[in-house]
């Protein structure tokens, strides 16, 4: 439960987002940001340290983000990685901060499906389908992708791509152009993100407390922060490696061939 009868005006909340972004990390991370707004916190550090992950996921709680800037001040810190996703998220703080190793960038989607077809002729196992229109098992594995389903998974990404590159542009307060040029995939460490745009200064998190905290008018010496935690489960509390490895199994069946946004 969530302790919802503290005072927390004099401190700085906040929320660790780690590992792949799916269903089970946007909850986590939507109710956490329902806290900060109840509890009146006046400012939030957004710890990022994850690869990236679904297309949805990702933008429902950069929206979030984007809605709860009107009332806290928000300050997003890139940690050992922060791609695709991550900085999808990342851009709905107002400040980003970024080591100068931490690996960011990767903007961009991918959508893979595995082809089995040859596998299978050699062990005699076929499938038979039956379905209601032509592209209903597309990205099936036990056959090759046909020209239009690859025109139409194409599009597919096209779109969600600009998305991104409309959000980062918002976000980072530069022209769909600017961020086309380097919205490739590739990946930067922090010193270049802030060459880029991308990031506006390099620091550790504890820089990004000190950061927020100016931002609201508290001491950066004695604010501390309060990190909203998820409440542990039966699993994680006696196998946390058990709990990890769950929590992958969640990811790839939630994702499998779903667009990602996902640094590879």
């Amino acid at each position: 439960m969530w302790p919802f009868n503290r005072k927390f005006k004099k401190s700085i909340a906040r929320i660790e987002i780690t590992g792949a972004i799916a269903s089970a990390a946007r909850v986590r991370v939507l109710e956490a940001l329902e806290f900060v707004e109840q509890n009146r916190f006046p400012a939030l550090v957004l710890r990022i340290d994850s690869p990236g992950g679904t297309v949805g996921d990702s933008q429902e709680i950069y929206s979030a983000l984007k809605r709860i800037k009107e009332k806290v001040k928000v300050v997003a810190s890139f940690g050992n990685i922060s791609a695709s996703g991550g900085v999808y998220i990342g851009v709905g703080a107002e400040h980003i901060i970024a080591n100068p190793g931490t690996i960011t960038g990767s903007i961009g989607v991918i959508l893979r499906g595995n082809n089995l077809e040859v596998l299978l002729e050699k062990i005699g196992v076929s499938f038979k389908t039956i379905k209601s229109g032509p592209y209903k098992d597309i990205l099936a594995f036990d056959r090759q992708l046909t020209e239009p389903e690859k025109e139409i998974l194409q599009s597919l990404i096209d779109t969600s791509y600009n998305q991104f590159v409309q959000t980062v542009a918002e976000g980072r307060k530069l022209s769909p152009a600017t961020v086309r040029s380097f919205a490739d995939g590739r990946v930067f460490t922090g010193e270049q993100a802030v060459d880029l745009g991308l990031v506006d200064r390099i620091g550790t998190e504890d820089d990004a407390r000190r950061w927020a905290s100016e931002l609201v008018g508290l001491n950066p010496e004695t604010t501390k922060f309060f990190t909203i935690k998820q409440p542990k489960t039966l699993l994680s509390r006696f196998s946390p490696g058990g709990a990890k490895l769950v929590s992958n199994l969640e990811f790839a069946m939630e994702t499998n061939g779903m667009p990602l946004w996902m640094w590879r």
